[in-house]
């Protein structure tokens, strides 16, 4: 296990009725600026409970957060943040409102150019303002981590960024609010949570069992619970479930000590940017084409995800190592999720353009070995066309 330093900040209040509690979480007298998305909070009632909660503080409000925020937007509300000189954020809706509003923090005390956060991954960031998180929408993890990615729309770039000091102070998981969630958000959830443990399980051995078997927990309760949020949407148990396994498959816990890929995190990027994919979608796309072309690189994990995962032990090796690819890529596609650019009506033409945004970004040395450039990520994607 390789030496490691962690500590994680941000406090959890789950369960149902825990939005009141945000009353005591905003320090008293601080001016919050609320951030949200769509308007989805409105409609499911989120909304009002967080607005009565925070009936003692004066409360700013900014809407309209993009899915894969776009830094056109975040710099509308970092304008509001520093002119209504707002002490406390409160980001209410899923990962890329919660992405958005630690990109706000930090910018909001950023005197220079605020692309520089992106651009140099947060290395820029010395303060941010205090946030707060409501969750509506289990995937990304970003209520209990220090890790954001933010796309600028004119240029078609998806940046992310990491700092210590963008961790959510509190976040506020309620899975009853969850239970309204389309059947595609909740796919989408799923899958991106499940890929979040592999990137950081799939890698190669380091003597590491308490985290491998924390992740392979994880990505069984998935395989469990995941289809059955869609078959029993109004089941408040499986909700819960998913929505805990989707924090901590990124809080921190299971990477420490250990080696990690982000490849596809990396590739799916581009594919978002390029072609307005939802985030999930591009990485039920490009894990299984990964897991196929570097299979001798990750072979002892690959055949331990067979083993510990899938049941797989019957059979040789490689028998044994196809058959836990496939078993992904069904597992992706039972939650609605397509891993094919072809669904999504794609050719190879995207591929083209995937490799060309990656070497224009300088992304040609990923995974946990720092070998997958241009070519390799081209077979990745052969491979789901």
């Amino acid at each position: 296990m390789q030496n490691f330093e962690f500590h994680n900040p941000t406090r959890i209040l789950f369960g149902q009725g825990q939005i009141a509690a945000l009353a005591k979480q905003v320090p008293a007298g601080a001016k919050v600026l609320m951030l949200y998305g769509g308007g989805s909070i409105k409609s499911n009632g989120v909304y009002e409970e967080v607005k009565a909660a925070l009936s003692g503080h004066t409360v700013l409000e900014f809407g309209g957060i993009e899915p894969n925020p776009h830094y056109e937007t975040l710099m509308q509300a970092v304008e509001l943040a520093r002119r209504e000189q707002a002490g406390f954020l409160l980001a209410v809706g899923g990962g890329s409102v919660i992405d958005g509003t630690k990109f706000i923090a930090a910018a909001a005390l950023y005197q220079g150019d605020a692309w520089d956060i992106l651009s140099k991954g947060g290395k820029v960031i010395q303060a941010a303002l205090p946030f707060g998180s409501v969750l509506t929408l289990p995937a990304t993890g970003s209520e209990m981590n220090s890790a954001s990615v933010i796309t600028r729309h004119a240029t078609q770039e998806k940046r992310g960024f990491m700092s210590r000091h963008v961790y959510p102070v509190f976040s506020v998981l309620d899975p009853a609010k969850t239970l309204t969630l389309p059947a595609r958000q909740v796919g989408n959830g799923v899958v991106d949570a499940f890929v979040h443990v592999m990137e950081q399980y799939l890698t190669y051995p380091a003597q590491a069992p308490v985290q491998d078997r924390y992740a392979e927990g994880l990505l069984l309760t998935l395989i469990e619970e995941g289809p059955q949020a869609l078959e029993r949407p109004g089941d408040l148990a499986v909700r819960a479930n998913v929505m805990w396994s989707a924090t901590m498959a990124l809080n921190g816990l299971i990477g420490v000590g250990v080696p990690q890929d982000w490849s596809t995190h990396m590739i799916g990027h581009e594919l978002t940017a390029l072609y307005g994919l939802d985030h999930a979608q591009t990485l039920a796309i490009v894990l299984p084409g990964i897991m196929q072309v570097k299979r001798e690189a990750k072979r002892a994990k690959l055949l331990q995800y067979a083993e510990r995962v899938w049941g797989l032990r019957d059979g040789s090796e490689d028998s044994r190592i196809d058959a836990a690819i496939d078993a992904t890529r069904r597992f992706f596609e039972q939650m609605g999720v397509p891993s094919r650019l072809s669904g999504y009506g794609l050719d190879a033409g995207a591929i083209d353009a995937v490799v060309a945004a990656l070497e224009a970004a300088g992304s040609v040395h990923l995974g946990e070995h720092h070998d997958i450039g241009s070519a390799a990520t081209r077979a990745a994607l052969t491979l789901s066309l």
